[in-house]
């Protein structure tokens, strides 16, 4: 008989959690009983998890004794507050958020790259950024070929990134500037509709953002290779969903265009789509909604340099940028090591 597992969902009636709930149910996750949990304004609502329907349960006083395993789609002051007492009442914790992602004794996995890191798990399992999942899934082809050097990357970051709260914002922000009333922001520094905002998170002592600092170190820990180098900046845009990024690498080993496209072809979770002609490259709008790979085109060498190379890359943000990649750490975890 097949394993079941107790779950609880926590920020259920997120963005991602939503997400979490949808690919749980897809792709047949041996879930026994279904705890919904969340804060506020949550706690009460219904949702679904195939046939079964939970009401929202309040964080605050969640037993976690009555799951094996719980999915953190909520801020990290949730994280913080919370997942040290789900460890506690021996739950395995797969979480979503930023909270846990620096901790040397937390695992941090993209389960095509470094699956093996699941094992070092202390009951704590970090999921990383959308945009450095995108990031990392694109690479691996290459660097297994050709090695990376150094990375150069503009994260370009859609507005569900922030939340419901973002996409409701940018909505609102380009109604009233189209029917000629002023915009007002609440969720980002300037108003977003019609705009980019080169801010995510807070700013550093160096100059970089929150955001662009963990690109980097979420990089060079999933890769366990703090040798490469990596230049991020990330924009916020005027995009529902999907976030996209360009990337220049300097590669250890000279790569072709033709190599880098096979190779990318060939590797699990990415999808080229690289024509070269018009329209023959993904976009966040017309292509990646709803879809578990990571899209890539305009695959070409960099003139400037022999060992360069230009990548665009493209990923539902929602889905493998956050839901899916939590669900495929579960997945591998209840398979391998329960």
């Amino acid at each position: 008989m097949t394993q079941i597992f107790d779950v609880a969902v926590i920020g259920a009636t997120s963005l991602v959690g939503e997400a979490v709930l949808e690919i749980l149910d897809e792709r047949e996750f041996p879930v026994g009983n279904f705890f919904a949990v969340g804060e506020g304004s949550q706690v009460g609502k219904t949702v679904s998890l195939g046939a079964q329907d939970a009401d929202v349960e309040d964080l605050a006083s969640f037993d976690f004794s009555k799951v094996r395993l719980a999915f953190f789609a909520s801020t990290a002051a949730a994280a913080t507050a919370h997942v040290p007492r789900a460890v506690a009442a021996g739950c395995i914790v797969i979480d979503g958020s930023s909270e846990f992602r620096r901790d040397a004794d937390v695992p941090l996995v993209v389960p095509e790259i470094n699956p093996e890191a699941i094992a070092q798990h202390k009951g704590i399992i970090a999921s990383p950024s959308c945009a450095t999942i995108q990031l990392t899934l694109a690479l691996k082809p290459i660097r297994d070929i050709a090695g990376i050097e150094r990375i150069n990357v503009v994260s370009c970051q859609s507005v569900s990134g922030t939340g419901r709260e973002g996409v409701e914002e940018l909505a609102k922000q380009t109604a009233d500037l189209l029917n000629f009333r002023e915009a007002q922001t609440k969720v980002y520094p300037k108003q977003i509709a019609f705009n980019l905002i080169p801010q995510i998170g807070g700013f550093l002592d160096d100059g970089q953002t929150q955001e662009e600092a963990n690109i980097v170190f979420e990089t060079q820990k999933i890769f366990a290779d703090p040798s490469i180098q990596v230049n991020a900046t990330a924009i916020r845009v005027p995009v529902l969903y999907g976030h996209s990024a360009t990337m220049n690498l300097q590669t250890k080993q000279k790569i072709s265009a033709d190599k880098a496209r096979e190779c990318l072809a060939e590797a699990a979770g990415i999808t080229v789509i690289d024509d070269q002609q018009n329209g023959g490259y993904p976009t966040p709008a017309s292509d990646i909604s709803g879809k578990d790979d990571v899209f890539v085109g305009r695959i070409r060498e960099d003139i400037s340099s022999s060992l360069g190379l230009n990548l665009w890359v493209v990923t539902d943000n929602i889905r493998k940028g956050s839901a899916l990649n939590i669900v495929q750490i579960a997945e591998l975890l209840v398979r391998n090591y329960l």
